[in-house]
């Protein structure tokens, strides 16, 4: 689970830039992404690169499905945050994920989500997770969450 609060961001939606100093400076299970690149975060979509490293992977070099699924609920959660509307606190009522095939070790990924629909109190949420290079789909993800109304604090 992601929330976020308006002391740390905009009044309106969070930003790349914010996004990208959390990484840098969070202690907390997010700190893995450190070398995640946002490419894109506006209007309920949020586009991230990140170069597999070992510290992502299983036994057999590929990345984790525990890593995967991070991503799928952390970049979800951004790009939803990224609307005005969700930009509260939220939580997870279900992740769902097709692993199809596995990242390597020193490969790019490139993570799209999309907010499919951001309701009063559920907001829905596709992911995407590719080799850059190859194009070929890694993982797919479905995200619901369920929005608070109420800003919390990352961290606390």
């Amino acid at each position: 689970m992601v929330a976020f609060t308006r002391k740390f961001c905009s009044s309106t939606r969070l930003t790349a830039e914010y996004i990208k100093n959390y990484l840098r400076d969070t202690k907390n299970y997010e700190q893995q992404f450190k070398n995640l690149k946002i490419i894109t975060m506006e209007k309920g979509t949020c586009i991230a690169e990140m170069d597999v490293e070992e510290r992502h992977t299983n036994a057999m070099r590929t990345l984790h499905g525990g890593c995967t699924a991070t991503l799928v609920d952390s970049l979800s959660s951004y790009g939803l945050s990224s609307l005005e509307k969700g930009n509260v606190a939220h939580v997870s009522v279900n992740l769902n994920i097709r692993y199809m095939q596995g990242g390597e070790v020193g490969k790019k990924i490139v993570i799209e989500s999309v907010t499919t629909k951001c309701g009063k109190n559920l907001a829905f949420l596709d992911v995407t997770i590719k080799d850059k290079e190859s194009g070929r789909i890694l993982a797919k993800g479905e995200h619901t969450k369920y929005l608070l109304n109420s800003p919390t604090s990352i961290g606390k």
